[in-house]
């Protein structure tokens, strides 16, 4: 005989009227946190199949290990359960100074933009002073942010206590911090407190989805999330199968648009919607923590109809009668939840396990990994994404080329500023924002660059230069130039327009642009050639290995004594750490100052030789034996990257592994290796063996998302190499992301994907015909291959 458990959840509202009759929805829309309703939790032991319930808890009826079991299953902890706690922080207290706070009538008026420091020219991390009205700069913090201090100073100086940051100003409140009790604090009065300065909440900007706020320099993208979520028009709801809209768990509309356009596609419905019996029957003893029985699961849910259905005309007349001012949320679905989903794939991400707004892009190619390493032995829906990329060095003396491929599965256009169609325009825009920032004067009316897609694909095939390139023909350092070619082209086209750069404080921030993306794109043009008749190749070697003449005799003469800055040590050893430690990290992050050896601490401290006394081999040590070479070793390479470099990423928490790869890629230069993390997610150990067999540095251009060698794409592939689906190069533009906010860790997503000829829009749980989609605006593009016929 075979048992379930089954728990039970009724809710009562308080008005009488009560469900009888209806199954109770665990995940309603509705709010529940009110004095409206009460809630009786019941849980049950049924028996199958004659379904015999038994109360719980109920020990003197039921063997000691089925009550155990029971136990174990109503403690649990749920996805939602795990999170919740994750998501709040220690609850702020009102400051008690707040009632009694004292304001200094100077005539002090703030005005709505182009604030900067009194004391120092920062125009970033500002707080203003309740008391006086002084507008300075935070404190520096180890992280790389803030400013010089100054406001704590004038605290120091003054003994008054509140400030309030000048960006975090909207009309729900402020962050808020008092310098006398030393914490972050609230203020119930801030509206009043703020107006005594000339500060009017109502009108400041408001924050976007994740709390983040918009530059206080710049106006609101009103046009831009109008224009991309089709504000303003009476967009028409549609159910049934594919119409199925998806929760938002809080800053997971980066997740969600992914997933409806990857279950979009046939493969990835045939892979775990079509096969979804096989995988349920198959599934482990914890399904939860199971890639294909959380994909099939939500796949099921985006693709049943069984979670999108119109209201019932009886339902309709029912609200209309009963609260007729909430009649539209009745055109609404509800919506399925990806809670189990996004627990799996983001556990132990640091970034994507976090309650915070992230790239798309990088998700996407953080979730095609995870179908690669769960697709082994069977069917691999990423293989339509999968093409080979050729790229041809060329040393610009001897003329002679180097042909190479790998595998990738995303192209990524530069938006060439430059080649804006109205670059008049924004000169003229720069130069008035320039004037209004110089005058404390409010910001004119932002001008959206507009540049040709053409433009964007001449850039992308334009050769790029090749830092420190040696050149085998020569024997010694020359001029190269790369440029890269489809090899082969994939089934699904994935293109990302390259609209984010970084802002003097590391930040990922949006370019401003519009670009005409077309319907239909023949890259046939840019299908490789290979080596032609006309074209030597260069010989197949390496650089060799070079000593420099006061090393031979005497290689740890050098090493044995770095030079490094005690004072800094001795500064690093007065907060607490091991001075073997804080030696280390002056050594490594090149006498750079305490802050950066203190970074380094930060990001090395759980390593377990953190505390050993500094030891550096010797490059005679550190150099392969002739032997070796013999045997095909890796000689030792060239061109190194530099520590400090390596420092500064790792004190930002990338891992060392990550960081010494993505500066080898990008020839140790530290913005571009920043720009190849954010686009390449870290792989797993077994993957990052694999790279060690990557000599050519990667094109940027191409998102490489996995950085696999050829033998650990496709674990079921044939030996020749990766699987690809080449065909021709003719597209037809079926979906399309698109991002509203000023940086990838804030903002929101939505996404246009066509379907039955027609244009639907999917933001969140809403799932509405399209009526003017914003193909402009797009972030992350996919085309389907046109048949040849």
């Amino acid at each position: 005989m075979a048992t379930g458990f089954s728990a039970a959840t009724s809710h009562h509202p308080s008005s009488g009227r009560d469900a009888a009759g209806r199954e109770p929805d665990l995940e309603l829309n509705r709010d529940f946190n009110g004095d409206d309703y009460e809630y009786e939790d019941e849980a049950k032991l049924v028996i199958f199949p004659d379904h015999f319930e038994i109360p719980l808890p109920n020990i003197e009826e039921l063997p000691a290990l089925v009550t155990i079991a029971c136990d174990a299953v109503l403690n649990a902890s749920s996805a939602y359960k795990k999170q919740e706690p994750e998501s709040w922080d220690e609850e702020i207290q009102v400051s008690r100074h707040a009632r009694s706070l004292r304001q200094l009538d100077n005539g002090v008026r703030i005005p709505p933009s182009g604030w900067k420091c009194q004391k120092c020219e920062m125009r970033e991390n500002l707080w203003l002073n309740l008391t006086d009205g002084a507008v300075l700069c935070g404190k520096w913090f180890f992280d790389g942010s803030g400013g010089n201090g100054h406001a704590l100073e004038h605290y120091r100086e003054t003994s008054y206590p509140l400030a309030v940051k000048m960006d975090t100003i909207t009309p729900d409140g402020a962050d808020i911090y008092s310098f006398e009790e030393e914490e972050a604090v609230l203020d119930p009065h801030i509206s009043d407190h703020l107006s005594h300065f000339g500060i009017d909440m109502l009108q400041m900007q408001k924050r976007t989805e994740n709390g983040h706020h918009r530059e206080n320099n710049s106006r609101p993208r009103v046009s831009e999330w109008e224009v991309i979520q089709e504000s303003g028009m009476k967009l028409k709801a549609v159910f049934g199968s594919g119409y199925t809209g998806i929760k938002n768990l809080g800053n997971t509309c980066y997740l969600s648009t992914v997933m409806q356009v990857l279950f979009s596609i046939p493969d990835f419905q045939r892979m775990y919607v079509g096969n979804l019996q096989r995988i349920f029957d198959y599934s482990p003893l914890d399904p939860s923590q199971d890639f294909a029985t959380q994909m099939a699961k939500l796949g099921h849910g985006l693709l049943s109809g069984q979670y999108s259905k119109p209201p019932m005309k009886s339902e309709l007349i029912e609200q209309v009668m009963n609260e007729e001012h909430k009649m539209l949320n009745w055109h609404q679905q509800k919506g399925v939840s990806p809670r189990m989903l996004k627990a799996l794939v983001s556990r132990g991400h640091p970034e994507f396990s976090s309650n915070r707004q992230q790239d798309a892009h990088e998700f996407l190619l953080h979730l095609i990994n995870l179908v690669e390493r769960n697709s082994a032995g069977s069917e691999n829906p990423s293989d339509v994404f999968r093409f080979l990329v050729e790229e041809r060095v060329q040393c610009c003396q001897s003329r002679q080329v180097r042909y190479s491929q790998r595998v990738d599965y995303c192209i990524q256009l530069p938006a060439p500023l430059e080649a804006a169609i109205n670059r008049e325009e924004l000169l003229t825009y720069e130069a008035k924002k320039k004037e209004a920032e110089e005058n404390m004067q409010p910001p004119p009316e932002p001008v959206r660059a507009r540049i040709p897609f053409t433009a964007c694909l001449q850039a992308f095939t334009e050769p790029e230069n090749v830092p420190d390139f040696w050149s085998s023909a020569l024997q010694a350092k020359s001029a190269g130039v790369k440029t890269s070619r489809f090899a082969s082209f994939p089934e699904y086209l994935i293109l990302q327009i390259k609209k984010f750069t970084f802002g003097v404080d590391w930040v990922p921030k949006k370019l401003d642009l519009a670009i005409d993306v077309p319907d239909f794109l023949d890259l046939n043009r840019l299908r490789a050639t290979g080596l032609q008749a006309s074209e030597e190749e260069l010989p197949d070697l390496m650089p060799p290995i070079v000593l420099p003449e006061d090393t031979r005799d005497n290689s740890m003469s050098s090493i044995d004594s770095p030079e490094i800055d005690e004072a800094a040590v001795m500064q690093l050893a007065e907060m607490g750490f091991p001075l073997e430690a804080c030696r280390k990290a002056v050594y490594y992050t090149g006498n750079m100052g305490p802050e950066m050896a203190f970074n380094w601490i930060i990001a090395h401290m759980e390593e377990p030789d953190f505390a050993e006394p500094l030891t550096l081999p010797s490059l005679m040590d550190s150099a392969p034996s002739t032997s070796d070479s013999v045997m095909g070793a890796t000689p030792l390479d060239p061109n190194p990257p530099p520590e400090e470099s390596i420092s500064i990423l790792t004190s930002m928490g990338f891992p060392r592994t990550h960081s010494i790869n993505a500066l080898k890629a990008m020839n140790n230069n530290l913005e571009r290796a920043l720009d190849w993390i954010f686009t390449h997610p870290e792989p797993e150990e077994s993957d990052a063996l694999s790279d060690m067999a990557d000599t050519e540095p990667n094109d940027n251009a191409f998102s490489n998302a996995n950085s696999h060698s050829d033998a650990t794409l496709s674990p079921d592939r044939d030996t020749t190499g990766p699987r690809i689906k080449d065909g021709p190069g003719r597209y037809e533009l079926f979906a399309f992301i698109s991002h509203m906010g000023e940086s990838t860790m804030s903002g929101h997503y939505v996404c246009h994907i066509k379907k039955e000829g027609r244009w639907v829009i999917y933001n969140d749980h809403k799932v509405c015909l399209s009526e003017r989609p914003p193909k402009d605006l797009g972030y992350i593009y996919f085309y389907h291959r046109l048949s040849s016929s």
